[in-house]
């Protein structure tokens, strides 16, 4: 069927009306003008714009729909409990334990590898966390003079008959030790960390010398070599959790310091993992791959607040301050000094005080 109709002129391309120039006639003066089509750098411009956008579009959305998956109940994470506005992460500092112990389904066991507490304060956007060694020797008023790691399992232990959850009790003595009150409390076991490290990709580490170490009972293969690397969730966890070498020929042995230090290298890589566009769409599947594998007396709206306040936070305003000491077997005997300093640092987070710059390792 034709669409042109006999008794009018042929339509031009712009059907603009009769005062339109077709392309390239004259104008008045008799210049020739030319349709100019948007420079290189106009349109590469444009094209960086549009991703921005669709960038933002993408961690606006993904953001909507973690909260959408909290709060429908999809995801089970946190303590369904209202929190006040005035205790919200995004205005109040807040502190939490944090404790990585070794349980997995073929070693049953509670001790806690990973003994770290975290101070958090949203006007600065600033973090500092103190982490102790697994084999501190713990002499405080009131409890047995022992590994500081044994005591989540031991108050795991008499759950039932003292009517108290272990994580309350652990809360309480540490507050006590480091001299602050401890607001919340999350505890970790192996598989969670695992998954959270599969879930973002990987981990970028530098390592300073070749570990080797294995064991049968667990399923222990620890076989990392010296220089950059990155590692799964499996590798990671060897990398964190590596002591000593039963390999022919062995390999250096690691105390609790230079474990200190591969968790603080760790979790500087996690939180560029974490902030990078990749990593934000990854947070759900992150909480996902540790939601069974945790447990926390966070609220779920806290955890939504601590999101909000927290998930861009420079790895420069988080300060770590390991605590060092004298090894004498079986145990390490704190540096007092250090010990000072941490509880100071973690009394300055608090109140409002910008950290000393924290260089990555």
């Amino acid at each position: 069927m034709s669409t042109s109709n006999g008794s009018l002129p042929p339509r031009s391309r712009g059907q603009g009306g009769g005062n339109r120039r077709p392309a390239g006639q004259a104008s008045k003066n008799g210049i020739r003008k030319k349709n100019k089509k948007p420079g290189f750098m106009a349109r590469l411009g444009k094209l960086i714009l549009i991703l921005m956008m669709l960038s933002a579009l993408v961690v606006v959305g993904y953001f909507l729909y973690l909260y959408y998956k909290l709060d429908s109940g999809v995801l089970d994470t946190g303590v369904d409990r209202p929190v006040a506005a005035d205790s919200s992460a995004k205005v109040k500092p807040l502190t939490m334990l944090l404790l990585g112990t070794d349980y997995r389904p073929k070693h049953k066991s509670y001790l806690t590898d990973v003994i770290m507490v975290v101070a958090l304060n949203p006007e600065t956007e600033s973090a500092t966390i103190v982490s102790l060694p697994r084999d501190t020797y713990m002499e405080l008023a009131g409890y047995k003079r022992t590994k500081i790691n044994e005591f989540y399992s031991r108050f795991k232990s008499k759950e039932d008959t003292s009517g108290i959850s272990a994580e309350d009790e652990m809360k309480t003595m540490m507050g006590k030790y480091l001299d602050v009150k401890i607001d919340y409390v999350s505890v970790l076991n192996f598989q969670g960390f695992r998954g959270a490290v599969d879930e973002l990709g990987g981990v970028k580490v530098n390592i300073s010398e070749d570990m080797c170490y294995t064991d049968s009972a667990d399923g222990t293969d620890i076989n990392l070599k010296k220089g950059p690397a990155e590692l799964n969730g499996d590798k990671a966890l060897d990398y964190v959790r590596y002591r000593k070498s039963n390999c022919d020929p062995k390999t250096k042995a690691s105390d609790d310091f230079d474990r200190n230090r591969r968790q603080s290298e760790v979790l500087h890589s996690l939180m560029d993992q974490m902030q990078s566009l990749g990593g934000v769409v990854k947070i759900g599947g992150v909480l996902d791959a540790i939601n069974d594998n945790m447990q926390t007396d966070l609220e779920k709206d806290q955890i939504k607040n601590m999101i909000a306040a927290y998930w861009q936070m420079s790895k420069n305003n988080v300060e770590f301050k390991p605590v060092t000491g004298t090894w004498r077997s079986p145990y390490v005997y704190i540096n007092e000094e250090e010990l000072d300093a941490a509880k100071r640092s973690l009394k300055d987070r608090l109140a409002g005080a910008a950290p000393a710059a924290s260089a990555a390792p």
